[in-house]
C-alpha cells in the first residue's frame, strides 16, 4: 500500500514537472497523470518505465534544435508544449489497453500496449527528427518534394528516426517484461507500421488549412489570430485524431496478428 502511494505521488510528480518545463499545459499535465495511473494500474512500474522512456525522448528531441524548427511549427498544429489532446492521442490507447490487461491479464493486450507506446515513440522520432534533414521531403501522393512539417511527407532522416524509436520500446519492453525475440520483432514492426499509418493519414485524410492573412498551408484551425479556410481532409481528422488512430489500429493489427497465428 505504502509503494502504492509513493508510486502514485511520483506519476503525479512527473505530471507537475512536465507542466514547469512546459513540456505539458496544465491540462497536458493532468491528462498526463490520468494516463500514468491507467497504466502503472495495468502494467506496473515497467509500465511507467516505457511511458517514461516515451514522454521522456519524446520531449528531448521535440526541444532539440527548437530554433530550426520554428517556421516549421507555424505549419504543425502541435508545439513544445503538449495539451490534454495531444497526450491522449499519443497515449490514450496504450492507458485504454492497461485498463483491460487489469481486468483480464493475457499477453495479446501487452504487446499491443507495448505497441502503441512503438508506434507513438516511431512516429515523434519521425516528425521531430526528420524535420532537421538538410533536403526537402517526399510527398507519397504525389513522389515530389515538398516543404518539411508537411503531413503526409517522409526522408531518409525521417524513416531512420521512426525505425530507432520503434526498436528502443521494442527492446525496452521485451527486456522488462521478459518476453521471446518472436515479441520483439512483432512489437518493432507493428510499431513502425503505426508510424507508416500516420504517414497515410496524414497524406490522404488530415484536415488541412490555408491562412487569408499570410497565405500559408497549416494544420492550424486559427492562424495570423484568425480563422484559417480548410482546404483538404475531413472535417474530425486532424493530427490528434491521426495520431490515435495510426497507434491504435497497429496495435489492433498486432493483436490479431498473435491472435491468428497462435502465438
Amino acid at each position: 500500500m505504502t509503494q502504492t502511494l509513493i508510486l502514485i505521488a511520483i506519476i503525479i510528480f512527473g505530471g507537475f514537472a512536465g507542466y514547469l518545463e512546459r513540456s505539458l499545459s496544465i491540462n497536458g499535465a493532468i491528462a498526463a497523470v490520468l494516463v500514468g495511473l491507467a497504466v502503472y494500474f495495468g502494467f506496473g512500474v515497467k509500465g511507467l518505465i516505457l511511458l517514461g522512456i516515451f514522454f521522456a525522448t519524446s520531449s528531448y528531441w521535440s526541444k532539440y534544435k527548437s530554433s530550426a524548427k520554428k517556421e516549421i511549427e507555424d505549419k504543425l498544429a502541435k508545439g513544445t508544449t503538449r495539451d490534454w489532446r495531444q497526450v491522449l492521442a499519443n497515449g490514450g490507447g496504450a492507458a485504454l489497453l492497461s485498463i483491460i490487461y487489469f481486468f483480464q491479464q493475457d499477453i495479446t493486450w501487452l504487446i499491443g500496449f507495448l505497441v502503441c507506446i512503438s508506434s507513438s515513440n516511431s512516429d515523434t522520432w519521425a516528425s521531430e527528427i526528420g524535420t532537421l534533414s538538410k533536403s526537402k521531403p517526399v510527398y507519397i501522393r504525389t513522389f515530389k518534394r515538398i516543404d518539411k512539417g508537411t503531413s503526409g511527407a517522409v526522408s531518409w532522416l525521417g524513416t531512420t528516426a521512426a525505425l530507432l524509436g520503434s526498436m528502443l520500446i521494442a527492446v525496452s519492453g521485451t527486456w522488462l517484461f521478459q518476453l521471446e525475440v518472436y515479441h520483439f520483432i512483432i512489437i518493432f514492426i507493428f510499431g513502425f507500421l503505426g508510424n507508416i499509418i500516420d504517414t497515410i493519414f496524414g497524406a490522404y485524410y488530415q484536415q488541412v488549412y490555408h491562412c487569408n492573412i499570410c497565405g500559408i498551408e497549416t494544420e492550424k484551425k486559427v492562424h495570423c489570430k484568425t480563422s484559417a479556410k480548410r482546404i483538404k481532409g475531413y472535417q474530425l481528422v486532424d493530427n490528434d485524431m491521426v495520431n490515435f488512430l495510426s497507434g491504435f489500429i497497429a496495435a489492433f493489427l498486432a493483436m490479431t496478428f498473435i491472435f491468428i497465428v497462435n502465438i
